[in-house]
């Protein structure tokens, strides 16, 4: 039987086996499949087979309960995915460390935390450095709130509700309504600021990457001396270019048009 035509061209199953597993990314734990027909807005008898299909492919599980969630395959999917992300960012994040002589980070939002996905040192002596692959809390790091402002304000509650907001050093903000004022002051500047909250005399300038498939940020880092208050107006602007590259990279249309 002919696949059926979607509105854009592609599949329609394609489409819609998608749109279920972003539906069950989005859910968190489990969901029923009566949910699923409601929020994709889909005849049950085709979300079922569509679920039964990416179960026997591993892309989806069923649980005891009869619920299903996001199964074990797409882990492998997803760390292939993020060295991808990290590789096409590493030229980008090069030419931020020569043009402000400090480290250059990217990171994406992995459910609670943020996970550094990419790093290009500072060629000084005294520099800043963080594991590729390092997790650390979002409410007290530069690209851990550039991730935050992303979201709404429900949605911040609720992560540091779970992951709660230990104080990493005294500068550190451990009151949610805190958090959220620092959040909505970058949304409207633009950019976040990391003023010791993580490490005491480090300071952190981070943009969103916006168009990444998850919330996705990039930053420069150093010693506070060297990344003054006042930097902000060289550093900021270099940040929100390599942004703006980052997301063309990432348009699925200008992809296509290749």
């Amino acid at each position: 039987m002919a696949e059926a035509p979607a509105g854009n061209g592609g599949v329609q199953s394609v489409e819609r086996a998608f749109d279920v597993l972003e539906i069950m990314a989005t859910a968190g734990n489990s969901i029923a499949l009566s949910q699923l027909a409601e929020l994709s807005g889909l005849p049950l008898p085709t979300i079922h087979r569509l679920t039964r299909t990416l179960v026997s492919l591993g892309y989806v599980r069923q649980l005891p309960s009869r619920q299903y969630s996001l199964g074990p395959k797409l882990i492998r999917l997803g760390e292939s995915a993020t060295r991808l992300m990290g590789s096409w960012s590493r030229p980008l994040l090069a030419d931020l460390v020569k043009s402000t002589g400090e480290t250059a980070n990217m990171a994406l939002l992995d459910d609670t935390m943020a996970v550094y996905i990419a790093q290009v040192p500072s060629e000084h002596s005294m520099r800043m450095f963080t594991e590729v692959g390092r997790r650390v809390f979002p409410h007290c790091t530069g690209v851990g709130k550039a991730l935050l402002s992303q979201l709404d304000d429900e949605t911040v509650r609720n992560i540091v509700s779970r992951t709660g907001m230990p104080a990493q050093t005294p500068f550190t903000m451990t009151d949610p309504d805190t958090l959220l004022a620092d959040l909505e002051l970058s949304r409207h500047r633009g950019y976040s600021v990391d003023e010791g909250e993580q490490e005491i005399g480090v300071r952190c300038f981070s943009v969103p990457v916006h168009g990444a498939p998850t919330p996705t940020a990039i930053s420069v880092s150093g010693p506070a001396a060297r990344v003054t208050l006042d930097s902000a107006d060289h550093i900021v602007p270099l940040l929100k270019r390599v942004a703006k590259e980052l997301t063309a990279q990432f348009d699925d249309r200008a992809a296509l048009q290749v």
